[in-house]
């Protein structure tokens, strides 16, 4: 009897751990974010810098943590990569500002809401 018992709580622990290996090992997912830059007339932006960063929410305000910049591509578009930022359960990435703007002048913002293990996106023209 005591045999039939032993066998009965190895193969509990052994249920147990497997599921605790295959919930402790989730791989996360990509947090991208992708500021589409257009001009007054809808049309795509090649080359405008656009930059993200954090604003201090308290009366004295502190250092920004989150500060990155980038160019866009052919098609303006402008991808960020936030992988080191965001950890497994994490509620949430980040609200960002966004400025933009083009070497002939024309300048844009706008916000965007980063968002865990998604491609978050968000459209700013400039003028």
């Amino acid at each position: 009897m005591k045999t039939m018992n032993g066998k009965y709580v190895l193969f509990a622990l052994m249920v147990l751990f497997t599921i605790g290996l295959s919930v402790g090992c989730r791989k996360k997912g990509d947090t991208i974010a992708k500021i589409y830059v257009k001009n007054s007339s809808g049309q795509y932006v090649e080359g405008a810098t656009v930059i993200l960063y954090g604003k201090s929410t308290i009366n004295q305000p502190a250092n920004v943590v989150l500060y990155d910049t980038t160019e866009t591509n052919s098609s303006g578009v402008a991808v960020f990569n936030f992988n080191d930022v965001y950890q497994l359960g994490q509620a949430g990435v980040a609200v960002l500002d966004i400025k933009a703007y083009t070497s002939s002048g024309l300048t844009g913002q706008g916000i965007i809401k980063v968002e865990e293990e998604t491609t978050s996106e968000e459209t700013v023209f400039v003028q």
